[in-house]
């Protein structure tokens, strides 16, 4: 089996389709490599395709010590994974945990990304949300811990934004179900519980946004209520950006809606390989009051 190793000696399990220009995919919290398998086959058509597990999610490792699931130990990850590679730079394409963690990676090593794809970003960021949102986050570590992954399942997993989902595609909605279930439980509380629980909100980052230069994508489900100010934040201060959403679709944009997710995803990489993808025109802009 393939495996990227990280400076703090963590492997992490990879897989690769497709030949040209590179693709890293990053998933979400309940999610793994597996969740990105309609734009592996979609994309390893014309690019480089690369989906891995983060620390915690089997069969990468799964460290013991709380303190290796930071936001920024997840971050240097994805540079791990790419040096493992000999990858100079790639499109990193994001979902949620995954999607904080591309943008993470737009802010500290921006040289290593060709683009950045921020799908379903900014749970728990709105300013009156975000200790309730870290207080959620420790008790599904604790369930976790108590229960194991498969009761997580049934109520982590079912949440507000995959609701969207489970109606829409219940025989996709159960397979994503099943293989949150299969989590391994000590990881998936480590890193619900440091990572979830104690990374900054977006809105900390904005001078650090304002100055990204990165073409980026910003795509949300128009049913995914956590994430849509964020977006709208992100929109506004990421020169240049373009922002989609998705319309009747909750959280999981990428495997609720795969066949538009792709297409989208699909022009905007091909904008930015043309060099068409540039900031935005400031004769656009609304004159300030």
């Amino acid at each position: 089996m393939p495996y990227a190793t990280t400076p703090d000696n963590v492997r992490l399990y990879y897989e690769e389709a497709g030949s040209g220009t590179p693709i890293l995919f990053v998933h979400e919290f309940a999610g793994d490599h597996r969740g990105w398998e309609p734009q592996m086959r979609y994309f390893a058509r014309s690019h480089r395709c690369i989906a891995y597990s983060a620390r915690g999610y089997v069969p990468s490792d799964v460290p013991n010590n709380p303190d290796a699931y930071s936001y920024r130990h997840f971050m240097r990850d994805v540079v791990a994974v790419l040096d493992h590679l000999g990858l100079p730079k790639a499109h990193v394409v994001g979902l949620s945990m995954g999607g904080y963690t591309t943008l993470q990676v737009g802010l500290s090593h921006p040289d290593r990304a060709l683009s950045l794809t921020l799908a379903g970003i900014g749970s728990g960021s709105e300013r009156w949300l975000t200790e309730e949102f870290r207080h959620n986050a420790r008790a599904t570590a604790e369930l976790f811990e108590s229960k194991g992954s498969a009761e997580v399942a049934r109520t982590y997993g079912i949440g507000p934004g995959r609701v969207p989902f489970a109606v829409k595609d219940p025989r996709g909605f159960k397979e994503f179900s099943d293989r949150l279930a299969e989590h391994d439980a000590r990881g998936s509380a480590n890193t619900m519980r440091t990572f979830q629980g104690e990374r900054p909100s977006v809105y900390d980052f904005e001078d650090g946004i304002r100055r990204l230069s990165l073409p980026t994508l910003i795509v949300v489900g128009d049913e995914d209520d956590p994430c849509v100010e964020p977006s709208l934040f992100l929109k506004q201060w990421i020169a240049a950006s373009g922002l989609a959403v998705l319309p009747k679709t909750g959280h999981v944009v990428n495997l609720e809606e795969p066949d538009l997710f792709n297409r989208t995803l699909a022009e905007f990489l091909a904008r930015v390989e043309a060099g068409r993808w540039p900031p935005r025109d400031p004769r656009s802009l609304r004159p300030p009051r």
